[in-house]
């Protein structure tokens, strides 16, 4: 089988044939001009990246290496069913929800003693014991806990018969982004965001993007963050970041597909829609990108150390803060493990 277009690839042929989702020049400039004129502030420095999860073990622990594994293995689907009713979990006294209630049960798992970040554990962990572990404290469970199972077990045989530990299954790929988000998507299934569009194979790697990226920053906050090809990465294509995008006009969507949104219709996951959705959202930053480094070269006359994974890890925050604002921009719905 052919290999399929990488993400940044991947993105330029969705959004050069899409339908439904179009990249909008000027809205793409003024994101990029407010992007420049935030360029030096915390958000887009290393130390910015480097903050960490509040409820992340402490950089310096291996336990925190591991942890990032466990809670990216099962970072998808926390979008709840009704906005009213969602998956809450309390740990040290906090109440958190959506991605933030899996990193708190696996924290509050590690408080009561659960050696959760250990691969010899949570490569054998029963549906049941992980039941436990990501209890929810409201009365909605956390969404699809058999498929968080089966990518957590299946993940961790991968690092026991790669020794061990997440760092070690790493240490292959000699600091070089690519190979890392190759190692993983060839090693661990569940991490193969992949789809066929136009008869093309393509590929988004959503997860395996992030969990890079999570892994430079715990490096990098060791003093061992080297990996000089960071800007192999691009956006992570979720449902969050395209919605923003939308609201500050860089994305558009056309009529029948905002019109299927707001009905609150499901996509499936490798529909054509749901695709130019995510592909559309990859190129967009890739086109902020660009213009945000012209900017900065022409301006400042340097270059800029802005990549597309510092662009999302702005974007998702704020799209987070302003949903309010953007409530009438509605985001696309797909249950699936990839996102």
């Amino acid at each position: 089988m052919e290999q399929p277009l990488s993400p940044r690839e991947s993105g330029r042929f969705v959004s050069e044939r899409s339908r439904d989702v179009f990249v909008d020049e000027d809205g793409v400039k003024r994101v990029a001009q407010m992007i420049y004129e935030l360029r030096d502030s915390d958000e887009f420095t290393a130390s910015g990246w480097k903050k960490m999860n509040p409820l992340a073990p402490s950089p310096d622990s291996d336990d925190a290496i591991n942890w990032v594994f466990v809670t990216d293995t099962m970072n998808f689907s926390f979008w709840p069913e009704k906005e009213d009713e969602q998956c809450e979990v309390v740990c040290r006294g906090d109440t958190y929800r959506g991605y933030m209630s899996l990193c708190a049960a696996i924290t509050r798992a590690m408080d009561e003693g659960v050696p959760i970040t250990n691969p010899s554990f949570f490569s054998e962990i029963s549906e049941s014991e992980l039941a436990k572990v990501l209890r929810s404290d409201s009365p909605t469970p956390m969404p699809m806990l058999r498929e968080r199972h089966q990518a957590l077990t299946e993940a961790g045989r991968v690092l026991v018969q790669h020794g061990g530990s997440f760092r070690t299954f790493m240490s292959r790929c000699e600091n070089d982004a690519q190979k890392m988000v190759q190692h993983i998507v060839e090693n661990i299934p569940s991490y193969r965001d992949e789809a066929t569009y136009e008869g093309k194979r393509i590929s988004f790697y959503k997860r395996a993007q992030i969990l890079v990226a999570d892994f430079w920053g715990i490096m990098e906050a060791r003093g061992e963050g080297n990996i000089p090809n960071l800007d192999y990465l691009t956006m992570f294509a979720d449902y969050r970041v395209p919605q923003g995008l939308v609201y500050l006009g860089a994305l558009r969507y056309s009529d029948a597909l905002m019109e299927t949104l707001k009905n609150g219709e499901l996509l499936s996951s490798g529909e054509r829609r749901e695709v130019e959705i995510r592909g559309c959202s990859i190129w967009c930053v890739e086109k902020i990108r660009q213009h945000l480094w012209k900017l900065v070269e022409e301006k400042d006359g340097k270059s800029c150390h802005i990549n597309s994974a510092l662009i999302d890890f702005y974007l998702w925050p704020y799209a987070k803060k302003h949903h309010k604002e953007m409530a009438h921009i509605p985001i696309h719905h797909t249950r699936c493990i990839y996102y």
